[in-house]
């Protein structure tokens, strides 16, 4: 005889029991409370996001303590001087830079920009003896390269927004100059706002969107609505969690589109377990106050262990030694934390108050709820399990042949081309990459407190034949191929110590930059030096990065499955979930690979491929795609344990389980696919390579994961999913099938 499930009459049902149950009930007596005081946060947590938004930092990709970080501190403590912040691309508007006009007026500029309030440095093809490295092969144009002393927020927030429309504005007349800016700080303070607008122009989109989606899933107006209330909690209370951490760090801008991407997505997600459950209690005849205690009780363990899952994937970002990295942990861990208030203190108080708005009509309920057995994925799990060896092949096989691209991954690193062609900074770039024979402005620094003249030129001489290296600079002239050139600007070099440029061609700079910085120290100096510029920051950075990769790696992993195993006290079931999860981010890294790093799908994204991927936004969306890889196995376990405790049947637990947990599952991953999917229309790329890369992620993980591989390898390992614990909590007896006696 089966097991005897039905549920207690309404009469029956009481406030005892677990924990979470007792909060459901406490939650429906004092609902009018519990909505006043969520009233009362959420307006007291939009002034504190109010003010949060303007205090995001403009942080910079850097490796503070790094080798390249101490050299910059050397250059500015013993010289004076380092690497130019920004540029300004001066074209003659006819003729050459070398007229006479034209050199006066550029001669003036230059001390014009010198002058302006935030710049410390300012030289020019003019001011510095006219090395070739400053001027294009073409003679039609210059550099001018500036040095602005400070924190990026103050460079890129208070200089830059005053000094390029002053310079290049001013420029603009009758003269014999057209001047345009650029520069790393140009192309990142360019970037924000068009991420910014890229973020809006996307939620203008999914807001609607969404709303009909969740309309054509829940076939109610309210409880369509409902849920996107939800996310937009979710974000106002993770951006004022971010206010209060503003206190004591540093937070980079760019968290606040983590917050706007996964805030709706999670709330809509926590909130759609929640009213399934609560319609899954109604249809099974409790009343409203019984019917939310069980959707707290069940759905609620549920949402927990999916944000601890989560929050704990995107903590081990704080691993990093990287401002930049870390802010995403704060913004996630934030939004986790706003997306669980709404979902299990909030939205049951609103159920208690009008949960009949939430229910399906009459007429659905009559045909039967999401309890009935049968059903498509009912059908699917029990025709997949019979064939588990053939399924299981063929989607591992396909899964495997998405995600092959990966082994060709290439890190590299950023530069002008995330932005659109028709951005500035990057017109700016491309005439420069171009035009020009050397990238002074990016050229490698060497620094030294102990270097003799003699010792200097040795050195100078051996780095200038150095493939990839233009032109050497240094208080004993300029070499290039090994040949001393010309006397350069050595008052520039001298002070405590030596130090010596090394200004890289375009060729070597656009190909590896890293690869040349390697080269250089490996060149055996003198005297100690310490090596910094700009691609030596940016070899720093990746270095330092990829050689977290692994503890990131072992902590995501070891984390995530103690949080399983606490949940299921079983070692099989996190295992087999953790590789799922990485079978499902190898497609989105071959995704990553196969689109933004070979090109493919460029024309059709409107992007410039590179060759190589940037390493942190790849992290990012790695922390980020396990943990909500992770929030969907979550609640598909957790239906399955349910069902298991209750028949002590793993074929039919599985089969109940998909049926109950894919519908929603399916629908979740949907609408948090084209959540993300929209951000593909993005002008920056690396907002791009987030919306495409997740949207790949969640759809495979909702579909081919959920629906084929877990079965098959649950039913493959039988009894064994269950292993140490065993028996189920609900049913004697330890085999697979049970039979339970007849009363």
């Amino acid at each position: 005889m089966a097991v005897n499930t039905r549920a207690r009459p309404a009469h029956q049902a009481g406030p005892g029991g677990p924990p979470l149950r007792r909060l459901g009930f406490l939650l429906v007596r004092r609902r009018r409370l519990v909505l006043s005081l969520a009233l009362a946060l959420l307006i007291g947590a939009g002034v504190l996001a109010a003010g949060a938004v303007p205090g995001l930092s403009l942080a910079r990709f850097e490796a503070p303590g790094s080798e390249s970080d101490r050299a910059q501190a050397e250059l500015v403590e013993r010289f004076g001087t380092g690497s130019p912040d920004m540029i300004f691309l001066v074209t003659a508007r006819s003729g050459t830079v070398d007229d006479p006009a034209v050199e006066a007026a550029g001669r003036a500029l230059t001390e014009r920009v010198g002058r302006a309030e935030g710049v410390a440095e300012s030289a020019s093809y003019w001011t510095r003896g006219k090395p070739a490295t400053l001027r294009s092969e073409d003679g039609r144009h210059a550099l001018i390269v500036v040095r602005i002393p400070g924190d990026a927020d103050h460079v890129r927030a208070e200089v830059l927004p005053r000094l390029v429309p002053e310079i290049t504005g001013g420029a603009e007349g009758a003269g014999p100059l057209q001047v345009r800016a650029g520069g790393g700080e140009e192309v990142f303070r360019e970037t924000v706002p068009l991420a910014r607008q890229d973020f809006v122009r996307a939620e203008l989109v999914i807001f609607p969107l969404a709303f009909v989606l969740l309309w054509l899933y829940q076939r109610r107006a309210m409880a369509a609505l409902v849920p996107i209330l939800a996310g937009v909690y979710a974000m106002v209370i993770a951006l004022a969690l971010l206010s209060g951490v503003l206190a004591f760090t540093e937070i980079s801008t760019f968290a606040l589109n983590l917050v706007l991407a996964m805030g709706l997505g999670l709330g809509i997600d926590y909130c759609l377990f929640v009213v399934q459950r609560f319609r899954e209690e109604t249809h099974d005849g409790k009343d409203r106050a019984a019917a939310v205690a069980g959707a707290v009780e069940h759905a609620g363990r549920t949402v927990l262990f999916s944000g601890l899952t989560v929050a704990s994937s995107l903590a081990v970002l704080f691993a990093l030694p990287f401002d930049f990295l870390r802010s995403f942990a704060y913004a996630g861990i934030a939004v986790v934390v706003g997306g669980l208030v709404a979902a299990v203190v909030v939205l049951p108080a609103v159920l208690a108050s009008i949960g009949g708005t939430m229910l399906p009509r009459r007429a659905a309920r009559e045909r039967g709820g999401p309890e009935r057995r049968g059903g498509f994925w009912h059908g699917l799990a029990t025709r997949v399990m019979p064939l588990l060896l053939a399924a299981g092949r063929l989607a591992t096989a396909l899964l495997l042949v998405l995600a092959s691209p990966f082994l060709g991954l290439r890190f590299g690193v950023a530069d002008d081309r995330i932005l659109p062609p028709e951005a500035p900074s990057r017109q700016t770039q491309e005439i420069i990459r171009q035009s020009f024979p050397a990238e002074e402005t990016d050229a490698i620094q060497l620094v030294s407190r102990d270097a003799a003249a003699g010792d200097v030129s040795a050195y100078a001489t051996a780095l200038s034949r150095l493939p990839g290296v233009a032109q050497v600079d240094s208080a004993a002239g300029s070499y290039a191929g090994g040949t001393r050139v010309g006397d350069g600007e050595t008052a520039r070099f001298q002070g405590e110590g030596a130090w010596l440029s090394v200004v890289p061609s375009a060729e070597a700079l656009a190909d590896d930059p890293v690869r040349l910085v390697e080269a250089v120290r490996t060149v055996e100096p003198p005297f100690e030096v310490l090596v910094g510029g700009y691609p030596a920051e940016l070899s720093d950075y990746r270095a330092s990065v990829v050689d977290r990769l692994p503890l990131v790696l072992a902590l995501m992993l070891g984390i995530t499955f103690l949080v399983l195993f606490l949940m299921t006290r079983s070692i099989v079931i996190p295992l087999k979930a953790t590789l799922l999860n990485v079978l499902s981010l190898g497609v989105m890294f071959g995704a990553l690979v196969w689109i933004y790093q070979d090109g493919n799908l460029s024309g059709l994204l409107g992007f410039t491929p590179t060759g190589t991927l940037d390493p942190s936004i790849p992290i990012l969306m790695l922390c980020v795609a396990y943990g909500l890889s992770m929030d969907y196995e979550v609640f598909l376990l957790s239906r399955i344990k349910e069902e298991y405790d209750r028949t002590g049947d793993t074929e039919e637990a599985v089969a109940t389980g998909l049926q109950r947990g894919a519908p929603l599952i399916t629908a979740a991953g949907g609408i948090l696919a084209l959540t993300f999917a929209a951000y593909a229309t993005a002008q920056v790329m690396f907002v791009q390579m987030l919306g495409v890369g997740m949207a790949v992620a969640v759809l495979v993980d909702a579909t081919v994961i959920r629906a084929v591989l877990v079965p098959s390898l649950m039913r493959l390992a039988g009894p064994l999913n269950w292993w140490p614990s065993g028996r189920p909590s609900g049913v004697a007896g330890t085999t697979d099938r049970v039979t339970t006696p007849a009363r």
